[in-house]
């Protein structure tokens, strides 16, 4: 695949989205604005999808974390009186 390369698409879009898109752009810059647009719209969804993920997996095992923190606790406290 070539560094750099474009491709060039056909797109629909309401009448009132391009006359909020020609706010920020002007007509020479549309294609970097979108392409600025959609990369930042998918590293935010995918950041929200990973603390989702991150989230429900730390709610999944939190039994599991709780239960061996319990066994471990007089260990670590003798340890610290030690200490």
């Amino acid at each position: 695949m070539k560094r750099n390369a474009h491709k060039r698409i056909n797109i629909t879009l309401p009448e009132s989205t391009v006359a909020l898109l020609e706010t920020v752009a002007d007509k020479g810059e549309r294609s970097v604005f979108i392409d600025m647009a959609i990369r930042s719209y998918v590293k935010q969804t995918k950041g929200a999808e990973l603390r989702e993920n991150l989230k429900a997996g730390a709610i999944a095992r939190s039994r599991r974390d709780l239960s061996v923190a319990e066994e471990w606790f007089d260990v670590e406290e003798e340890l610290w009186q030690k200490g």
